[in-house]
């Protein structure tokens, strides 16, 4: 696996691994199938892990995972805001705080902000061209 180095000398496997749709069994995330799945992609190298909290059950399921396998202080959890539905900073803690629950971690490596939409002025008509 080749790596590189982000702005605060991390190392970062190129490849990283997207958690976004991970094989359901019946409503829930197959949990023996992803855990096979990411540990087969960290033994081969991958430390850089993407979530995010709308993602349906991913940031539980890898929180686990990790948990499992004592592997967090080995990889880097990028995971993202639903920042569309925070209006002040109180559900953006509330929001956060939750991740850290699901991730079962203290801290998340990469913080992103999921889809970024502008609230349109009402009195305003914008055009797709």
């Amino acid at each position: 696996m080749k790596f590189r180095k982000d702005k605060y000398g991390n190392e970062l496997s190129i490849l990283g691994f997207g958690c976004m749709r991970f094989t359901k069994k019946g409503s829930n995330i197959d949990l023996d199938k992803a855990e096979r799945e990411i540990m087969e992609a960290y033994h081969a190298g991958v430390n850089y892990f993407d979530t995010a909290y709308i993602y349906p059950g991913s940031e539980a399921a890898i929180g686990q995972i990790f948990e499992r396998n004592a592997i967090r202080d080995k990889i880097h959890i990028a995971t993202k805001l639903p920042q569309y539905l925070i209006s002040n900073k109180s559900p953006l803690y509330r929001y956060f705080n939750e991740e850290l629950s699901r991730l079962k971690t203290d801290y998340v490596d990469y913080c992103l902000m999921h889809r970024y939409v502008r609230k349109a002025k009402k009195d305003r008509h914008h055009r797709m061209d």
